[in-house]
């Protein structure tokens, strides 16, 4: 769902009070994220980032992001066992001591679509994606509640449009699990101003449209932007949908 609640012009708002934010991305890379890095470091906010690409893109965007934001740390690194998401979210609390937004992405491709069948295959698919969310939003939910800073987690997901049944199905799938946990983590730190939302694919191959949703990376930068913001402080446990936002690798 979209609700209407942000214009499709992150630029339409300025976010004053964002500047000097303390926010968190992972998952950031030539691919996707680029805008949302963008439209936060515009606001002048103290960026720390995750991002699995070593790239000559990558170098020149950590570069164009540096020079607006007021501060800029880039861990170029995947997660794995030496860098897990439990470190990259304790580190990133730690270095600027407490965090105001949060923002994760992943995505998910056609060939992953077309890799499972079986409904065990997609459990583990889904696993795979939302583990890591699952990971950073808690520790830094847990941070935020410790501290008693009210801040904001944005978990997304980016797949391209649904072609066939089978990919829908298997976006839905993905949907359903990302719409509980949301449900739950925002529940559970509900009592801490603690706001969970997350942005996941529209799973379906109607032309129709039962609402307006994000279609592009500027829409998505509008969303984290406004949910970061003072204007966002009561929307938590909602999924908006995202579609054909990930076309790269698909």
């Amino acid at each position: 769902m979209f609700m209407s609640v942000v214009a499709r012009d992150p630029g339409v708002d300025t976010y004053a009070e964002l500047a000097g934010a303390r926010v968190a991305i992972s998952g950031l890379s030539s691919a996707q994220g680029v805008d949302l890095a963008r439209a936060f470091a515009d606001r002048k906010a103290r960026l720390i980032i995750q991002t699995p690409e070593r790239s000559p893109e990558m170098v020149e965007i950590g570069a164009l992001i540096a020079e607006a934001a007021s501060e800029v740390i880039l861990f170029e690194a995947p997660f794995d066992a030496a860098e897990t998401p439990t470190r990259f979210a304790q580190r990133a609390a730690q270095t600027f001591g407490g965090l105001d937004a949060v923002i994760n992405l992943v995505s998910v491709t056609r060939a992953e679509c077309a890799a499972v069948s079986e409904l065990a295959e997609i459990e583990d698919l889904v696993v795979a994606k939302l583990s890591v969310l699952r990971e950073i939003t808690v520790v830094a939910a847990n941070r935020m509640a410790v501290t008693w800073a009210e801040g904001t987690i944005l978990n997304v997901v980016l797949a391209p449009v649904p072609q066939t049944s089978r990919e829908a199905a298997v976006l839905g799938f993905l949907r359903t699990a990302l719409a509980a946990m949301t449900s739950d983590l925002a529940r559970r730190w509900a009592g801490d101003v603690v706001r969970i939302n997350a942005i996941g694919p529209k799973a379906t191959t109607f032309e129709s449209s039962s609402g307006a949703c994000l279609t592009s990376e500027p829409d998505i930068a509008a969303l984290a932007l406004y949910v970061a913001s003072r204007k966002g402080r009561k929307l938590t446990g909602h999924v908006f949908d995202a579609e054909g936002v990930a076309r790269r690798g698909c």
